[in-house]
């Protein structure tokens, strides 16, 4: 099993890993593709299946995309975040799990929603005090999977040392950004076959939150 031998600082995915989210990422990423190609943004055979929101704009800002474009684009998924967060739960064990790390590591989220979006949610469940830091998409250079995020957090805390760190995520993104960024990634839930499918080796998975407490 495995067991770094002093972890300091826990970096969390939000949605579905911390949050029951009711986001309909479907309904969103079909709305934004479809944006995309009335616009014929996407080129023709892009393979919108192999991707998610995130890495679809991602993409298309390395592309050059334009500042009218991305701000409908955004505006967009805004709609869907602030719609899916409205009576948001938690995962089970959430405040079992942060009410036993809060006093021995610094815990930060770092989530491709908005700031404003994470915090609100975060509020209205009650858990927003356990946190040291929260990085929402404004925060970072670019959305999960790049590393961005996960590296803001290493440098905000500089005196955790780079091998004191761990992440959780419950999505392929959360893992590929993790391991880029030189943080050992906990897979949690049932994302395990998609890990595979993009390369990502996870140093353990856990089915229940509470798990977590043994690799710490």
């Amino acid at each position: 099993m495995y067991k770094s031998s002093h972890v300091r600082g826990i970096i969390f995915d939000m949605d579905n890993t911390l949050l029951r989210s009711k986001i309909n990422f479907q309904m969103m990423k079909k709305q934004v593709a479809d944006y995309l190609i009335e616009h014929d943004l996407l080129p023709v055979g892009f393979p919108i299946q192999e991707h998610t929101t995130s890495t679809m704009i991602e993409y298309l800002k390395a592309k050059g995309m334009s500042e009218e474009s991305y701000t409908e684009v955004m505006h967009m998924v805004v709609q869907h975040e602030l719609i899916g967060m409205e009576g948001a739960g938690l995962e089970s064990h959430v405040s079992e799990l942060l009410k036993a790390l809060m006093t021995g590591y610094v815990l930060v989220i770092v989530t491709n929603n908005s700031y404003k979006a994470a915090v609100q949610a975060l509020e209205t469940t009650g858990i927003h005090p356990y946190f040291d830091l929260i990085i929402g998409r404004e925060q970072m250079e670019a959305m999960k999977p790049s590393p961005s995020g996960y590296l803001a957090a290493k440098q905000h805390f500089p005196h955790i040392l780079e091998s004191e760190w761990i992440s959780i995520g419950d999505s392929w993104i959360d893992g590929r950004a993790s391991v880029d960024a030189g943080v050992p990634f906990i897979s949690y839930g049932l994302s395990g076959h998609l890990m595979k499918e993009k390369g990502i080796t996870p140093v353990a998975h856990i089915d229940s939150l509470l798990k977590l407490l043994d690799y710490v």
